[in-house]
């Protein structure tokens, strides 16, 4: 399995809320730090269109660019909950 691509701003609650649901779960993850500023978040936008974070990519199920932490911790639940 390939790793999750997990993209977050240091300091970032919503960021860490969906870091802490990876690592409950014992996903395999790489995290990506990305500038605090928007303007500078080009690889997160490539990805998804959008400069927010958090954001995932989960290339074992065909999820490019995926936002909003409590739609990403729904998501992890569903997809590795019950693999834990």
């Amino acid at each position: 399995m390939a790793p999750i691509e997990f993209y977050a701003l240091d300091g970032c609650p919503f960021c860490a809320k969906v870091e802490s649901k990876l690592d409950e779960l014992g996903v395999e993850y790489t995290t990506h730090s990305v500038p605090s500023s928007h303007a500078e978040r080009t690889e997160v936008e490539e990805i998804s269109g959008q400069t927010e974070v958090p954001m995932i990519v989960d290339p074992d199920h065909d999820v490019e660019g995926m936002h909003e932490s409590d739609d990403i911790v729904e998501y992890l639940e569903e997809t590795y909950g019950s693999a834990s």
